[in-house]
């Protein structure tokens, strides 16, 4: 099986731009981007197909946007990586901390976030 989708239209084998989608409760066919998945109640279609797509008397054609350009990352996209990064390396700030705390000659005992340290005269 071929990981490229085809066309949906009778006999033609092109690969498939776009999705076509129709909203029957208001008469309306929507052609956008191709979906992520195949579904059984949409159509993918060709370039040819969808630039020639029309719909019954009464009905709305819908054509959403189709960048075919590589999509640039949003500010809040960087911030969300970037927080994203932040709190990975959170871990192992804790780590590394907890780490240096062993080795502390003057602490004794934990218990959670307290610490049981040795006096400094002894």
């Amino acid at each position: 099986m071929s990981p490229v989708r085809r066309c949906s239209r009778t006999a033609c084998g092109r690969p498939a731009v776009a999705t076509l989608t129709y909203v029957y409760a208001d008469s309306t066919a929507v052609l956008g981007p191709l979906a992520t998945y195949a579904e059984p109640h949409c159509y993918d279609l060709c370039s040819e197909h969808s630039e020639r797509l029309t719909a019954p008397r009464g009905w709305e054609v819908v054509r959403l946007a189709t960048d075919s350009g590589p999509v640039r990352p949003s500010g809040d996209d960087l911030e969300a990586l970037a927080n994203a990064v932040r709190e990975a390396a959170r871990p192992q700030e804790r780590a590394a901390r907890g780490a240096a705390r062993d080795i502390d000659p003057m602490e004794v005992a934990r218990r959670g976030h307290l610490r049981v340290l040795r006096s400094p005269e002894s």
